[in-house]
């Protein structure tokens, strides 16, 4: 494994970090309190790789290795872990309708996606079905040109705004007897229900719930075939997982920078905190808990450049990752003293942000039982 990056990285690192710095970073604090994305940005993100990157360029991407995107979750997490949410949920659809899309499907959804036209989300968890994907209850039935969808959706990123999105729900047919299958919903199409869910963290990215009454979806709107949907959406959720450890170790690390500049500023007893003992043991841990998320984060996307699976890797990866990140930002706020407290400054949102990358795309517990059973062979899920 070589991690080290080549001339074209390193320059695509600097152009990111630079415009995440001018154009983004200026706009966090008021989108953060008003809880709205800045939906301009797509487009601006586009030359960067950040919509469809991975995709081959046929398909409308750059054809980016995994090295490279992880660059760019990277360096997302460090200056707004909402746009680095934003962002997976966005690579995770196009990755669907890539891969199991239609060639009409393609062109009406998946070209204005790429081109930051349109605004997504991706409906999986439930009320009562987050970490089992396979128990989720959402009905869709054929009724002959169409289907009918009934179910709640529940912690959809930018379910309030989106344009479309796919729903994930069990189908009944004569061909598919429960099968969990995707289904691409339009808003202008689809009569639902969406509601903002207010939470604790990631607050500009619409989070949502989605109610469905005999909603009406096309035919032609279901991605890839009947009862096969589970396999896709896991596969979703594997390279979710290599983006919220990267996005984890930009936010650790925005952490680690703000808190070094801030205890050589700081004053106590006559001379800067960061020449007391106990600080610098706070800052060292810090950066041990960086340096530790960066190389897994990075061991996880050399994995999957690699063209298995990565499972164990990104699991492993996503794992320690987020929870290192709460870690440093929780150390964070304490050099911060009173002060990392304060709205004012960027460390109370990265304590809270960083607090739910252990929940999505599969709790820390849900990683847990993934990495044994890969290194056991003996499954421990029910």
């Amino acid at each position: 494994m070589d991690f080290g990056f080549s001339p074209e990285q390193d320059t695509m690192r600097e152009s990111v970090r630079r415009f995440m710095r001018e154009r983004v970073a200026p706009r966090v604090a008021e989108c953060e309190k008003q809880r709205e994305f800045a939906w301009d940005l797509l487009p601006q993100l586009q030359p960067f790789g950040y919509l469809g990157g991975l995709l081959p360029e046929e398909a409308g991407g750059f054809g980016m290795r995994y090295a490279d995107w992880a660059i760019l979750m990277e360096e997302a997490g460090y200056c707004w872990l909402s746009l680095r949410v934003m962002m997976n949920s966005l690579n995770i659809l196009a990755q669907l309708l890539h891969r199991q899309g239609t060639p009409a499907q393609q062109q009406r959804w998946l070209k204005p996606l790429l081109a930051g036209q349109l605004k997504h989300w991706m409906a999986i968890t439930e009320p009562n079905h987050g970490s089992n994907v396979a128990g989720i209850e959402t009905r869709a039935e054929d009724k002959g040109d169409h289907y009918l969808v009934n179910g709640n959706k529940l912690w959809i990123t930018n379910g309030i705004h989106g344009n479309f999105g796919v729903l994930v729900a069990r189908t009944f047919s004569a061909t598919c007897d429960g099968g969990i299958s995707m289904f691409i919903v339009e808003r202008a199409q689809t009569a639902y229900e969406a509601r903002r869910a207010d939470v604790m963290f990631i607050r500009a990215t619409g989070t949502s719930q989605l109610s469905f009454n005999d909603a009406v979806v096309p035919k032609a709107n279901l991605l890839g075939k009947e009862g096969e949907g589970l396999k896709a959406i896991l596969t979703g959720l594997n390279f979710g997982r290599l983006n919220v450890a990267m996005g984890a170790v930009g936010a650790a690390r925005s952490a680690l920078d703000l808190s070094i500049d801030y205890s050589k500023q700081r004053k106590q007893f006559g001379k800067p905190i960061a020449g007391f003992q106990l600080v610098q043991k706070l800052i060292v841990d810090m950066m041990v808990r960086c340096e530790a998320a960066r190389a897994l984060g990075y061991r996880a996307a050399w994995a999957l450049d690699q063209g298995g699976s990565a499972r164990t890797e990104c699991s492993i990866a996503k794992l320690y990752a987020a929870e290192a990140a709460h870690e440093v930002a929780g150390m964070a706020l304490q050099v911060h003293g009173g002060s990392g407290y304060s709205e004012e400054l960027p460390i109370e949102r990265i304590f809270r942000d960083t607090r739910g990358g252990m929940i999505p795309e599969g709790t820390t517990e849900i990683q847990t039982l993934i990495v044994g059973r890969e290194v056991l062979g003996i499954s421990a899920f029910q």
